[in-house]
């Protein structure tokens, strides 16, 4: 019985040696490395294409080359569209100049309405009263400019003769050493080109006589806009933002109420500045007994509002009118003040009054103001400095990821009326 059972287990161990030689052998075959699969021709690499294109060009094309053309068409989409609005603006000036003016007053007497409607009154009642004080005032302060204006000119034409007659003597007397046939040759001359050029002067004067009835036009739009701006001023704008996509509305009424903020607090600032610039010139000119004090300063003040250029040009006409009146040692000391008021403007008052909330570089208001008389002329030099500070604070909140929303706001829905 143990032989048996011995020949029973060599008989399994020798199968089970079978089988395992068997495994191994298949296992072999299958890790055994394909020969043939060394000449075999490399997979393709896939295609380098660009995301936004199925075309494996820009797979040629450098880098750096497709993103200077990639901003180029879209620089060359925006100017065209700026482009087209610049001539769209321009074709309708008549309208859009008095609604910047409008804007502008709008934003000046803002708080005045404000205040109005804290005592109870009607809003259509507050915005009446506003105006009609600001028409006063306006009223009041040009009949006393042209007054003073018409009460001084004779004077001042007899004081212009006598320089006249000066600079004459100190043609031949000066260093330049003219004869008298020289000094009438000039004065021939002059007389020469005003006669040449009386024709263009005539026609100039006819075309500005032509353009009163826009000027009237464009000054009933803008009372009837300012009314009505300060009066629906929030209904208008909640019109406006419902015209955008709803999940933009809350970005751009945010940047439009911080923008109209900075456009107040510029105008009023700017109206402040102007009012302590025109009375310490005016002061000045009172002391020093200059003609037309009054009118001067209200030169000085309407400059005031086009920043750097402004004022020193109104200075310059306080500093004329003293070289006329009073002789070139008056008017270096009417200089000396025009320059010290300046100064006491730009490095301390509009630092304190304005802030950090409308500074803007010097060089931005300078190119701001030469566009704006170039594409508009003095109106466009008015407009530029409150419109470049608008869209600084515009673009500057809407850059922001995530705007501030309070707790309390409410989403302007797309439907219903104001």
């Amino acid at each position: 019985m143990s032989r048996l059972q011995r020949v029973r287990d060599n008989v399994k161990r020798a199968y089970e040696t079978g089988r395992e030689s068997v495994r191994l052998a298949r296992e072999e075959s299958t890790t055994e490395p394909d020969n043939e699969a060394d000449f075999a021709p490399p997979p393709p690499e896939p295609e380098d294409v660009h995301n936004s294109t199925n075309s494996r060009d820009d797979a040629e094309v450098p880098h750096s080359l497709r993103i200077a053309a990639a901003w180029g068409w879209r620089l060359i989409v925006v100017g065209l569209v700026g482009w087209a609005l610049l001539r769209f603006i321009g074709i309708i000036s008549v309208v859009v100049i008095p609604l910047a003016v409008a804007l502008l007053l709008s934003a000046l007497l803002g708080p005045a309405v404000s205040w109005f409607r804290r005592l109870r009154l009607p809003p259509s009642l507050a915005t009446f009263l506003v105006l009609i004080c600001g028409l006063a005032a306006v009223a009041g302060t040009f009949t006393l400019v042209i007054n003073q204006f018409l009460d001084g000119l004779p004077q001042l034409t007899q004081n212009a003769t006598a320089g006249v007659r000066q600079i004459q003597e100190w043609a031949k007397t000066g260093p330049l050493h003219l004869s008298d046939d020289q000094v009438n040759q000039a004065i021939d001359n002059a007389q020469d080109w005003i006669n040449t050029h009386s024709a263009s002067l005539t026609s100039t004067g006819i075309a500005t006589a032509a353009t009163v009835f826009e000027v009237l036009t464009g000054m009933l739009l803008v009372l009837f806009s300012t009314f009505f701006f300060l009066r629906d001023g929030r209904k208008i704008w909640r019109f406006v933002v419902r015209l955008f996509p709803v999940n933009a509305r809350w970005s751009i009424a945010d940047a439009g109420d911080a923008s109209w903020a900075t456009l107040g607090a510029y105008v009023r600032a700017t109206v402040l500045v102007a009012f302590i610039d025109a009375v310490g010139i005016g002061i000045a000119l009172v002391i020093l007994d200059i003609p037309f004090p009054f009118p001067l300063a209200a030169l000085v003040f309407l400059g005031a509002f086009i920043p750097i250029v402004g004022a020193s040009v109104s200075g310059a006409v306080a500093v004329l009118v003293a070289l006329v009146d009073q002789g070139w040692v008056i008017a270096l000391i009417v200089l000396g003040a025009v320059i010290l008021v300046q100064q006491v403007e730009g490095h301390i008052l509009q630092p304190l009054i304005m802030g950090r909330a409308v500074a803007i570089h010097p060089l931005a208001v300078i190119i701001g103001i030469a566009s704006g008389v170039v594409l508009a002329g003095i109106i466009g030099a008015l407009v530029a400095v409150p419109l470049i500070a608008v869209l600084n604070t515009g673009i500057r909140r809407l850059a922001r990821r995530r705007p501030e929303v309070p707790p309390t706001a409410v989403v302007v829905a797309g439907g219903g009326s104001s």
